[in-house]
């Protein structure tokens, strides 16, 4: 079986949804809720005066954070009491017609309409629950949903199909011939369509693995790394030629077969990650995983005459933090170059921390000859030392001129 395949039984599955809390799903609809209608509003009108940034922060209030918000403020009263929103003082503040007392403050020029008012009611009401980020949160296998046809799900992920079909009252596509089926296996895992051969050639095949086979066969396919190679090129802004104005071509294609090489090889994610992050600080570092490395070399290069070289680095520094915190951490990074962060929980002082880890490397060139040109430089370095030790031969080193010896 191909590295890259990976299946789970249904028992794991039905075990996964047996020891699930009871309540789970309540719960998830409720962080959810926060995630999707309570943080926006609180972000938008709240945040800068009672979130992370501790020189903004007024009355020393942090709404971001849950267990601050529900404790007693020195006034005695509670911001947040979960259940009770008739006792927290945020609803008492939002729903004020005293200028003195309104939140957000008419300074500010915010104001909640009455949907975000009964949000926020509503919410606190059902217990006030806070979801954390995203990128912060394990993911969990969901619960897989009832069905009235448990024929018709072959797996997983048929169960989710099936369920929202039954909600929309429709029935499911009837089951695509043969060659519809091996033309979209193709399509998704290669990129490219089925010859009529090789697709005659399936619909003839009787064997009841017939479909397994041709999988694993696309699977060990030099182009199954060349198609899924391109969505992490597209994260690692990958590109051919050096962008701004003049945009002339770079020789960093090395750098994209090494991404191809590894996907075809399932290589684990960790040492994916590790090797182009740090693949030239490994105890002796092989070519491939100094290769790796281009990673942070795919930010743009200026030429245009008369740029500062500290201006263009710090451009490039910034797109390396804003890609590596993108695709490695869930976080936007780049809008706390600026300014605190109205969701993701980084402060500017971090921000910059992080950049200045990154700024300590140096940017050596690296020579990775493309391999013809590499065989024919050994066949011309191997000319050049047989003509030299020709010469040496027929004129001895001894019986030349002293300027001619050396």
């Amino acid at each position: 079986m191909s590295p890259r395949r990976y299946c789970v039984g249904p028992a794991t599955l039905l075990i996964l949804s047996l020891i699930a809390p009871a309540r789970a799903g309540e719960r998830e609809d409720r962080a959810e809720f926060y995630a999707r209608k309570v943080r926006p509003i609180l972000a938008q009108n709240c945040f800068k005066c009672h979130g992370p940034d501790d020189k903004a922060r007024k009355a020393r209030l942090r709404l971001d954070l849950r267990d601050e918000a529900i404790r007693p403020a020195r006034s005695g009263l509670t911001p947040i009491v979960p259940g009770k929103p008739e006792k927290s003082e945020l609803i008492t503040r939002i729903f004020s017609r005293e200028e003195t007392e309104v939140m957000p403050p008419p300074a500010t020029k915010l104001s909640l309409t009455e949907a975000e008012k009964k949000i926020l009611r509503e919410w606190i009401a059902s217990g006030a629950e806070y979801s954390a980020h995203w990128a912060f949160v394990t993911p969990r296998r969901p619960e897989l949903p009832a069905v009235k046809d448990t024929s018709w799900p072959k797996n997983a992920i048929d169960r989710f199909v099936l369920a929202r079909l039954e909600r929309e009252g429709l029935q499911p596509s009837p089951r695509a011939d043969r060659y519809t089926l091996i033309r979209r296996v193709y399509l998704d895992l290669i990129g490219l369509p089925p010859t009529p051969e090789e697709a005659d050639a399936f619909v003839r095949d009787s064997r009841p693995d017939a479909y397994e086979r041709l999988v694993d066969r696309l699977l060990a396919s030099p182009h199954y790394g060349e198609l899924w190679a391109r969505r992490w090129l597209d994260l690692a802004r990958y590109a051919d030629t050096n962008g701004y104005e003049k945009d002339r071509p770079r020789s960093i294609w090395p750098y994209r077969d090494w991404v191809i090489r590894a996907i075809n090889a399932g290589m684990p994610f960790d040492r994916f990650s590790i090797e182009q992050l740090a693949g030239d600080l490994l105890p002796n570092a092989t070519l491939e995983q100094r290769i790796a490395t281009g990673f942070h070399r795919n930010t743009m290069l200026n030429e245009e005459g008369g740029i500062d070289p500290l201006e263009f680095r710090f451009h490039a520094m910034t797109d390396r933090v804003a890609t590596t915190a993108t695709i490695w951490l869930g976080l936007t990074m780049g809008c706390v170059q600026c300014h605190s962060h109205k969701y993701d929980p980084i402060s500017q002082r971090e921000y910059y921390q992080f950049l200045a880890f990154l700024n300590n490397a140096d940017e050596p060139e690296l020579e990775v000859p493309e391999p013809s040109i590499k065989a024919r430089r050994s066949v011309a370095e191997k000319m050049l030392a047989d003509r030299l030790a020709g010469l040496e031969k027929a004129f001895p080193r001894e019986k030349l001129p002293s300027r001619f010896a050396e």
